[in-house]
């Protein structure tokens, strides 16, 4: 069983003590983020701040001119060094830990209200700003040049992709005020369907009518909520999902491939969802994994009641060679209490994972820390 934390540079950068206390939690290896989206984040250990207000997505590794020739290119961060990545790896591997870099894709507030035309456009034609969509090839080439930066200048023992495929309705961002509006899963997935021009450029190609579409989502999301989206959708559902997995399953394996080539040794994980209709940071892997890939993570944010279905899912996707890991939350609503977290690592182990992804080593109060310590060594 392989144990991961994560962790964001600015947690071990300029604190000595950092590498050494996320080591004694008895773990394998650091997720640590290599590029990341807007946050405000305490830092509840470090000697120097209790905040890091994160105000845009930016990358972690030097952002070099000569390697970013595209339309889109991430910021620097101005609240961390411009090789935070670097500085905080060496800091890790000094303490014997493994890192492996957390990589976020298709989340950019900041590129993505500069390039509306490249985000997610919903039926009734409102943006999502902070998704951009990989149907466009200015997307993939940024994706893809992201992770060859991250590979070559972060010498990373494994890479973990999250957001590998199109965000979609739910965001989670700051003030977020849409739960009254009742919109269930189902409605939820329809509001992450996409109609920006490439979109629209597959649909077409796969003979489907974006207007009818269009119209079928609309009447949906303003009506009683249906079962599925096959339901709402009907006779064009499976042609729609086969595109939509297409796009996920296309930038998945360009990069899989772009990391094999730089780093033939390296651990590649994806934050995945067998639900063909997933989209968001744990985008779908359905309807098959072709990819080179060791790991698929899980999300297990909403509990072992809710999640277990999603790792057994998973699992049956990933099959039997490659290893599946549980996203873990360690922080609120979860209480600070080693055992109530023990015995969910424990439901998750027994339902068949390989790997426990704790979220976060940073985040955590000396208490959340101290019963993430005791959680895990007493496995």
């Amino acid at each position: 069983m392989t144990k991961i934390p994560y962790a964001y540079t600015w947690d071990v950068v300029g604190d000595p003590a950092a590498a050494e206390r996320i080591a004694s939690l008895g773990v394998d290896a650091v997720a640590l983020a290599a590029s990341y989206h807007t946050t405000r984040a305490a830092t509840p250990f470090h000697p120097g701040h209790r905040m890091v207000n994160a105000e845009h997505a930016a990358c972690y590794v030097p952002v070099r001119s000569s390697e970013w020739q595209g339309r889109l290119v991430p910021p620097a961060p101005s609240w961390a060094p411009g090789d935070s990545f670097g500085e905080a790896r060496e800091s890790l591997r000094s303490s014997g830990l493994p890192v492996h870099a957390w990589t976020v894709l298709t989340h950019s507030t900041l590129l993505g209200s500069a390039n509306p035309d490249l985000v997610v456009r919903n039926a009734f034609g409102d943006l999502y700003p902070y998704a951009l969509c990989p149907s466009n090839e200015d997307v993939v080439e940024y994706c893809s040049t992201l992770v060859r930066e991250v590979v070559t200048l972060g010498q990373p023992e494994g890479v973990i992709l999250e957001a590998c495929g199109p965000l979609g309705f739910f965001h989670g961002g700051h003030h977020e005020k849409t739960d009254g509006a009742d919109w269930g899963k189902v409605h939820q997935q329809l509001l992450s369907l996409c109609f920006c021009s490439g979109c629209l450029a597959r649909y077409a190609k796969a003979d489907l009518d974006a207007e009818q579409l269009r119209a079928l989502v609309k009447s949906t999301v303003d009506g009683p909520a249906p079962s599925s989206v096959e339901e709402a959708l009907g006779d064009i559902a499976e042609r729609l999902r086969d595109v939509r997995t297409g796009i996920a399953a296309e930038l998945r394996s360009l990069l899989v491939k772009e990391i094999r080539s730089l780093a033939p040794e390296a651990a590649i994980s994806v934050h995945g969802n067998a639900d063909p209709w997933a989209a968001g940071p744990f985008a779908t892997v359905a309807p098959v994994i072709n990819e080179d890939i060791d790991t698929v993570v899980v999300t297990c944010w909403p509990g072992p009641e809710a999640s277990i279905p999603g790792i057994e899912a998973a699992r049956a996707l990933a099959g039997p060679d490659r290893g599946l890991a549980a996203y873990v939350l360690a922080l609120p609503p979860r209480p600070a209490d080693a055992g109530a977290l023990r015995a969910e690592f424990d439901r998750y182990l027994a339902a068949g994972v390989d790997e426990l992804h704790v979220y976060h080593a940073g985040l955590a109060s000396p208490a959340r820390f101290a019963a993430i310590r005791e959680a895990l060594s007493s496995l």
